[in-house]
Order: structure tokens, then C-alpha cells, then sequence
């Protein structure tokens, strides 16, 4: 696939097939990507912890915030459920702030799984103090997100976005997680054309 097709598969992901595992060298792999990408002041505060351990996968699960628009979910049942997780954090030895960093590591590491055939969820509602305790992270160590990883087992699509302008996400009686998204001619507020290229 191309780099937009890559961009537009890499859907949030909620349900996942268990029976299929990430192994911890796949979530390290993933790391390596976000290890390369561009951080502010080359700086390199974030850190990171790869989970792929059943039992720490269980305890971890109800520490995270599954979907804000569906009030009555808790998240996906059992059989459904991550089966690896990328914790990053921020290593406050080396900076008082991720800047924006942790948004471009999340996402070089969500665009690395959907290569990879991975389905992921970057979630920012997160019990930090007790993950900290469970994860035994030294008190330098800020949780920015969890990036919950596996195997997908549900389709997303995107829609146009409704008249009423409602940007809630929804899913249909046929299981389908259906994604509003504004218009590219409502985003870009100004264009300045110029030479050969703006044509």
C-alpha cells in the first residue's frame, strides 16, 4: 500500500483477537521507530516499556479508558483484548516536558503496527499512579499514554462528516466502528498558491 492508504488503515483500534499474542520483540521493533523520529531540541526524553506478558496484560487492562463517546463500554471483553501494550513516559532527568514528542512517537508507532497487519489504541485515560506502581517506575518517570497493540478483529470506516456536524464515533448494528471526519476544504482555512507548484 501507499503512504496515504498506510495513513488511512491506521484506525484506532478497540478489539483485538487474543489468540493471536504480540510478542515483546515486535513492541521493541515498534520502539526502534519511534527512537528515530524528530524530537524537540534533540532532546530524546521519552522512554518507554514493552509488555507482552499475559498476566502483567490483565493487571494493566483496567487501568486504561476505553472509548469516551460510548459511556456504557467498558472496553473490550475477554478473548479481546490487547495483548501488548507500549508504555511511554517521559524521563523527567532529562526534561521538565515531552513537548510534542509523545504525539510523534505514538503515531510512528501506530503507523509501524498497521504496516505490520497490528491494529493499536492511543489512550491518554490512564490511572497513572497505580500503572507506575505495577510497572515499579522510578519516580522520574512521567506515564504520558499507553498505546494498547494486537491483532484487530473489528472494521473501521470512515464516514463523511454528518450535516449536524456531529463528530462522535459510533458502531453499527453489524459491529462496524464507524469514524466522522471532517472535510480537507473545512481544514485548510487559507490557501496561497505560488510558482509552478501551487497550481
Amino acid at each position: 500500500m501507499n503512504f496515504k492508504e498506510l495513513v488511512a488503515g491506521s484506525r484506532t483500534r478497540r478489539v483485538f483477537d487474543e489468540s493471536r499474542p504480540v510478542g515483546v520483540q515486535t513492541l521493541a521493533g515498534l520502539v526502534d521507530l519511534a527512537r528515530l523520529t524528530p524530537s524537540g531540541r534533540n532532546l530524546q526524553p521519552l522512554k518507554y516499556v514493552v509488555v507482552a506478558d499475559e498476566a502483567l496484560c490483565a493487571r494493566i487492562f483496567p487501568l486504561l479508558g476505553w472509548a469516551g463517546y460510548f459511556k456504557d463500554w467498558p472496553g473490550p471483553g475477554p478473548g479481546q483484548r490487547p495483548t501488548g501494550y507500549i508504555v511511554v513516559l517521559l524521563d523527567r532527568d532529562i526534561a521538565d516536558s515531552p513537548g510534542c514528542d509523545h504525539g510523534i512517537a505514538a503515531q510512528t508507532i501506530m503507523l509501524g503496527a498497521a504496516d505490520m497487519g497490528l491494529g493499536g489504541c492511543i489512550i491518554g485515560t490512564v490511572n497513572r499512579g497505580k500503572l507506575a506502581d505495577i510497572l515499579g517506575l522510578a519516580d522520574s518517570f512521567e506515564v504520558l499514554l499507553v498505546l494498547a497493540l494486537g491483532v484487530p478483529a473489528e472494521e473501521v470506516v470512515v464516514e463523511t462528516l454528518p450535516p449536524d456536524g456531529k463528530i462522535e464515533y459510533w458502531r453499527g448494528t453489524d459491529g462496524r466502528h464507524h469514524v466522522p471526519k471532517r472535510s480537507l476544504d473545512e481544514l485548510i482555512v487559507g490557501r496561497h498558491p505560488g510558482g509552478a507548484s501551487g497550481s
